[in-house]
């Protein structure tokens, strides 16, 4: 059985405001193209179809069109709930939607009722757990533990109780959404940790022909057996040195696995530029980079006046900037130095301070006029006693 691991998609979801919709209708014409060119038996989807629980309408007619499409397709699909999903709204109707070969796993009551689909081989059972929160099934599952590894181990304990009950020999597949041990988070996942803890160990899959994670937005190996595919597009500018993709996975008649990387289309690259403001912009080397979307930290002394304008002549797509200059940060001006000093004055002190050269006459208006919004009779330039 041939297989397409994918997950997180975040149908959605913006990047620094910038709309990936676009982007990610882009991503399933490649997943429908790989269903057909790599004669794809089964597509996996690991959780997070959607970016957050009350998706918007495009995003929902977006998912709606792919799992038409998917169903048109030579491939049968499995997809389970992330905790960016709302289950119910993603469950909704999936009894009926089985009919089409796209089977919807929300239910964290029925982890032991696999789908089971077969092959030249026989049968593979797969097995789709959605998102977990201990909170949610503690009490119903009676787990002595309030934690991600308890729940998952209780979810597999049930998995491997199905799985003694039916012919020896049976291919197994697992479908889950968790932080697993021995793999690297990005900046662009939601925090799922329970009492300070998120990680589970990759133990509690053993037994399982091949799991396919979901969760993390960078792909990851932890064992043969046991991986993530990651996001298909970029979320935040820490995923800068992703591969993306999704995960080829050739399960044989002995349920060994064998596995290759499907890398998606970049819709635009990521790039960190870090360094003073002439450098960024003088500096050739960069030239690779002015159509990437750019995060840029500038380390001037002195902050430049417009920078993110200056940035965006040469680097049209910046999206991020941020300030880290080399000289030690201003330290906090003792309130001696300040009594009998108007708030305006004291402002345009901590701009000559900040830069490096005083205000001018506009910004100083500006600076004035700011201040007076902030008193109660705008006619007055407060001053600091000290009291």
């Amino acid at each position: 059985m041939r297989i397409l691991h994918t997950s997180d998609w975040h149908l959605g979801r913006s990047f620094h405001r910038e709309g990936m919709l676009t982007h990610q209708a882009a991503f399933v014409d490649h997943l429908l193209e790989v269903v057909d060119t790599e004669s794809v038996d089964l597509v996996v989807v690991s959780g997070d179809v959607y970016d957050r629980a009350l998706p918007p309408v495009d995003a929902v007619r977006l998912a709606d069109e792919t799992f038409a499409r998917l169903a048109a397709s030579r491939a049968k699909v499995v997809v389970t709930s992330g905790n960016h999903d709302s289950a119910q709204r993603l469950g909704f109707g999936s009894r009926l939607i089985d009919a089409a070969g796209v089977f919807i796993r929300t239910d964290a009551s029925a982890v032991d009722v696999p789908i089971t689909l077969d092959d030249d081989h026989g049968p593979v059972a797969i097995y789709g757990l959605p998102y977990l929160d201990p909170d949610a099934v503690r009490e119903p599952w009676r787990l002595s533990t309030r934690s991600h590894e308890a729940a998952l181990t209780e979810a597999m304990r049930r998995v491997r109780a199905d799985l003694a009950q039916r012919p020896t020999g049976i291919r197994s597949i697992v479908l889950a959404h968790a932080f697993v041990a021995g793999a690297q988070p990005s900046d662009s996942e939601r925090d799922i940790s329970v009492g300070g803890v998120s990680r589970v160990p990759t133990s509690v899959f053993d037994g399982i022909d091949y799991t396919a994670l979901g969760h993390l937005h960078g792909p990851h190996v932890l064992t043969d057996r046991v991986r993530y595919s990651g996001s298909p597009l970029a979320y935040s500018f820490s995923e800068a040195g992703h591969e993306k993709g999704s995960w080829l996975i050739d399960l044989d008649t002995a349920g060994s696995v064998s596995a290759s990387f499907v890398p998606t289309p970049v819709p635009r690259p990521l790039c960190r530029l870090r360094g003073d403001l002439a450098d960024l912009l003088a500096d050739p080397a960069l030239d690779r980079h002015e159509d990437a979307w750019v995060q840029v930290t500038l380390t001037d002394d002195l902050r430049p006046a417009r920078p993110m304008e200056q940035l965006r002549e040469r680097f049209p797509h910046t999206l991020l900037l941020t300030f880290e200059p080399t000289h030690a940060p201003l330290e906090a001006t003792p309130v001696a130095r300040l009594r009998g000093r108007s708030d305006h004055e004291i402002t345009l002190d901590f701009v000559t301070d900040l830069r490096g050269v005083p205000a001018d006459a506009a910004e100083s208006a500006l600076l004035l006029s700011a201040c007076d919004a902030c008193t109660d009779d705008p006619d007055t330039d407060m001053l600091l006693t000290g009291s």
